[in-house]
């Protein structure tokens, strides 16, 4: 029974004690802008991009001799002068296979790499990390002659094997060092953890590290494949055939000290510019994931 004395006695409930008032977010300068600051300079930025690529298309879809502004009638003449005449289709054959063995080569040897530098820790692993950041201020064309000796006495000039190893050699450095950069990323832990239920290490990364790589993976693959798609030296000095010739070669050929054909030269940048276009339409998520956590130190 609740008698009159506990009812007095009995603490009275604590009164609600007020929120403070959540102070006014500030807004962002660019939301205060006016609209035009901020189109204007996009607009000119798109100007200077997209300009030379309406040009270079103007040129290959009109007709030869020409000075309309405006592609019309179009024509496929100069895309087909190009991939025939000028063996184009063989161009762009040797440029795939080039770029894809150099994808394929710089991913298993830097990862192999990475792996070992992040991993482990041996005496002289700050030197080899200073020695790959310090290869990547020597050009290129310092590393042609003794390249082309090399090649020279395994007999591998004229031989696309030559550029692919010079490609593969030229981009280790740095892919070497995102993908440490990636596996420092990955908790140690779970790689224990697979050791715990039974897995040796090679097992344990290929199940628990490996798939969680993909994007690092997919962005320097992507690096080595375009770098090699694009490059140039490498090809003009270790392949004299023409049928070994790549891409970047190939449109050099275009050009002469007596005349330039305009339209076959825009074509043959249409045809070498498309694939890139389209691995990076693909693979553009990846690519920007990849590199933020590589950027990002374990």
């Amino acid at each position: 029974m609740i008698t009159k004395e506990a009812v007095v006695a009995a603490p009275a409930p604590a009164a609600a004690v007020p929120e403070p008032p959540r102070p006014a977010t500030k807004r962002r300068a660019w939301d205060e802008a006016p609209r035009w600051q901020i189109y204007l300079p996009l607009g000119v930025y798109l100007v200077f991009t997209l300009v030379p690529f309406y040009w270079i298309l103007l040129f290959a879809l009109r007709p030869a001799g020409s000075t309309s502004l405006v592609p019309w009638p179009v024509t496929s003449v100069h895309f087909e002068k190009v991939w025939t005449d000028r063996s184009f289709g063989t161009f762009f054959h040797n440029s795939v296979l080039v770029g894809v063995a150099t994808l394929i080569m710089t991913t298993l040897v830097a990862l192999a790499g990475g792996y070992a530098l992040a991993r482990f820790d041996f005496k002289v692993k700050r030197a080899f990390m200073l020695a790959l950041l310090c290869s990547q201020f020597v050009p290129g064309a310092l590393l042609l002659v003794p390249l082309f000796e090399i090649f020279a006495e395994l007999q591998m000039i004229n031989s696309l094997g030559s550029v692919i190893i010079a490609e593969t050699v030229f981009q280790l450095p740095l892919s070497m060092i995102l993908i440490s950069n990636f596996i420092k990323n990955v908790p140690y832990s779970l790689e224990e953890a697979a050791w715990v239920d039974g897995c040796n290490r090679f097992r344990a990364f290929r199940v628990v590290v490996l798939p969680l790589l993909r994007p690092g993976l997919i962005a320097v693959g992507s690096f080595a494949f375009v770098h090699s798609w694009n490059h140039f030296l490498f090809a003009l000095m270790f392949l004299n055939n023409q049928e070994k010739q790549t891409i970047p070669v190939g449109l050099n050929t275009l050009m002469s000290a007596d005349s330039v054909d305009l339209g076959a030269l825009a074509a043959g940048g249409i045809i070498a510019a498309v694939p890139v276009v389209i691995v990076f339409a693909f693979i553009q998520k990846w690519l920007i994931t990849g590199f933020s956590a590589g950027a990002v130190k374990g």
